[in-house]
């Protein structure tokens, strides 16, 4: 099984790149930079996808006590970290070309900003806290905190007009930015995106788990010894 998953993630991987850099027309007012939207769109969705799943497991935790949800937020928050750095490089790397500057305190941008330093303080939390249900406790508050923040990133392009292209995504999308190619490429990077967060997810939370199994070992051998 997991072999399969490993095999289908591979494979949209490679269908994506081979759509964005081979396929896809390059759109004529912003040249080839555009081509880092299909990259950086769905690295956005997942950033925001991953703290609600730290932030609903962490409360889940907290309810039943069950340590296989405190993994999941863990393993959520460490990955809800890499993509949301790797949000703000491309974003970085297409503002340059567009806005002649590679940061602007963009109200979209600012709240991305947000997000990333909510992952660090729950990880920053966990790593420091108090060991235990104290030390969860709150490193969940944290998680709730970007939950809140998730939705005004979607918001900021309506509510506030930023400089950002109208909604691709959810149920604010705004027709006409896109013609039936890059759509299709976009669809396509979406969900080669969204599979590969959920194989690597998977996969960390099993080795989280074996970490846990392992300290747990390690206790026993101590107080034994």
């Amino acid at each position: 099984m997991r072999t399969a998953f490993f095999s289908l993630t591979a494979l949209l991987m490679l269908v994506t790149i081979y759509l964005v850099f081979m396929w896809v027309p390059t759109e004529q007012n912003l040249g080839i930079s555009q081509r880092i939207f299909y990259f950086h769109v769905p690295l956005g969705w997942i950033g925001m996808v991953s703290i609600f799943v730290v932030g609903i497991a962490s409360v889940i935790h907290l309810y039943t006590r069950n340590d296989k949800w405190d993994s999941i937020a863990y393993s959520a928050a460490e990955l809800g970290l890499i993509f949301a750095t790797l949000i703000l490089v491309t974003g970085a790397i297409w503002a340059k070309p567009v806005w002649g500057v590679w940061w602007t305190w963009d109200p979209k941008l600012t709240t991305t900003l947000i997000l990333w330093f909510i992952y660090v303080g729950y990880l920053m939390v966990r790593a420091y806290a108090p060991k235990g249900s104290r030390g969860r406790r709150y490193a969940s508050v944290v998680a709730l905190l970007g939950a809140l923040d998730a939705p005004l990133i979607y918001m900021a392009s309506i509510w506030w007009r930023t400089a950002h292209p109208d909604l691709n995504i959810g149920p604010f999308v705004e027709s006409g930015g896109l013609d039936s190619s890059m759509r299709l490429t976009f669809w396509m990077a979406f969900i080669a995106f969204t599979v590969f967060y959920i194989y690597i997810l998977v996969e960390r939370i099993a080795m989280r788990r074996a970490e846990d199994a392992l300290d747990e070992v390690h206790q026993y051998v101590a107080r034994s010894g």
